[in-house]
């Protein structure tokens, strides 16, 4: 799920086969994109917002006109699901994580296959580029690989972080955050591709990672790098408090403390995203829902 580049339209991605559009604004449905033959896991604007990436469990990454919904390619390769999607800074490359523990890098133009990224020993869950379209993070269940975009080379294998479900660059491109079903969240400096040591701890008393009691399935900066907005939770286990499993959490990313809880959710969340703005955050739910929060100075809601 994403805002466009304007913030006038909300792109979703579903279980249920489909893209959506949404009007931002009123809440109205604009378009159904329907050619997919499988869940909906990541989607995507171009960053001149004329464009829609999907990634899907059919395999398959495909690509849409935003303006009219039409079906415009489909970049075919992977043999697993097709976990995340990307296009890069400059919207002529697209990256896409599988579950066939690979990353690959297509031409958005052409749709030709650039490179195949190999050595994740699992499902790649998540894919991001870094700010300036150099570098992409790509996170698994074992570990965390930075890639040179231009070379398509390894550059760092970070290793203090397990179960990985999301990977996010700041701003700034100088941290990396990581977030997982093992219920925590790291920061990672990027150079170094070393934990923040004496990182103020997101809830519990670590160094460097933090634990939220729900597994972290999406993460999100604020434009302006202050925030990081984390969703997750999960249905399946009885012992834990379904609401706070159900919630979307606002931290400060510079001292790591709790700035608001969203609950409304009624099933975890599997998608975080910010306006261009920082004034609005949305988050989509498997309760098959989007829902869109005034994230104002004590507002929340």
């Amino acid at each position: 799920m994403q805002f466009s580049p304007n913030g006038k339209t909300i792109a979703s991605g579903s279980a249920d086969k489909t893209v959506r559009l949404w009007d931002a604004n009123t809440g109205t449905l604009l378009k159904t994109l329907t050619e997919h033959t499988g869940d909906v896991h990541s989607v995507q604007f171009s960053p001149n917002g004329k464009t829609i990436a999907s990634a899907s469990s059919d395999k398959t990454v495909r690509l849409w006109d935003a303006s009219t919904g039409t079906l415009l390619k489909t970049f075919t390769g992977h043999i697993g699901e097709v976990h995340s999607v990307q296009f890069s800074p400059n919207g002529k490359t697209i990256a896409s994580g599988s579950a066939d523990k690979t990353v690959r890098l297509w031409d958005a133009t052409t749709g030709e296959r650039l490179y195949t990224l190999t050595g994740h020993p699992s499902a790649v869950l998540s894919v991001c580029f870094n700010p300036n379209g150099k570098t992409i993070a790509s996170g698994s269940w074992n570990n965390i690989r930075l890639w040179d975009v231009p070379t398509g080379t390894l550059r760092k294998t970070l290793t203090d972080h397990r179960y990985i479900s999301s990977v996010c660059f700041s701003p700034n491109g100088k941290t990396l955050a990581s977030g997982g079903e093992d219920e925590s969240i790291c920061l990672w400096d990027v150079n170094t591709g070393k934990p923040l040591i004496g990182y103020p701890s997101f809830g519990i008393d670590l160094e460097t990672c933090g634990g939220l009691n729900y597994p972290v399935l999406s993460m999100c900066f604020s434009p302006d790098g202050h925030t990081l907005a984390i969703g997750g939770g999960t249905d399946y286990d009885a012992d834990w408090d379904d609401r706070r499993s159900h919630t979307a959490r606002l931290w400060d990313a510079n001292t790591g403390t709790r700035l608001m809880t969203l609950n409304g959710h009624t099933s975890y969340i599997s998608s975080v995203h910010f306006s261009s703005d920082g004034h609005t955050l949305a988050s989509g739910s498997h309760d098959g829902t989007v829902l869109l929060w005034d994230i104002a100075p004590d507002t929340g809601r």
